[in-house]
C-alpha cells in the first residue's frame, strides 16, 4: 500500500529539484557570457573580492531562511569554482 504522505513530499522534492536545475541552467548560461567578456577584455577569471562578498551575502540568506551556512557556503564555493573552471577555458 502506497504511503500518499511520502509520494505527496517526493513529488515536492522532484518539483523543487526541477526547478533547481533550472535555475543553475540560467546561472551558467550567464556566467559563460561574463566569461567570454572577461576574456575578451583580458580580464582575470577569478574575482577573490567578488567571490568572497558572494560567499558572505549567501551565508546571511542561509541564515535567514533557516538553512545551515556552512552547507550553503559549501554549495556556492562548488558553483564557484566550476564557473572559475569555466572562464580559464574561455581564455585558452
Amino acid at each position: 500500500m502506497p504511503d500518499d504522505v511520502l509520494k505527496g513530499y517526493r513529488k515536492s522534492i522532484d518539483n523543487i529539484d526541477a526547478a533547481l536545475v533550472c535555475l543553475l541552467a540560467e546561472r551558467f548560461k550567464i556566467t559563460q557570457a561574463v566569461g567570454r567578456h572577461k576574456a575578451v577584455a583580458g580580464l582575470p577569471p577569478a574575482d577573490p573580492g567578488r567571490e568572497e562578498a558572494q560567499i558572505a551575502r549567501l551565508r546571511q540568506l542561509a541564515e535567514d531562511a533557516e538553512l545551515d551556512p556552512e552547507f550553503s557556503e559549501k554549495f556556492l564555493r562548488f558553483i564557484i569554482d566550476e564557473v572559475i573552471r569555466h572562464h580559464e577555458q574561455l581564455r585558452g
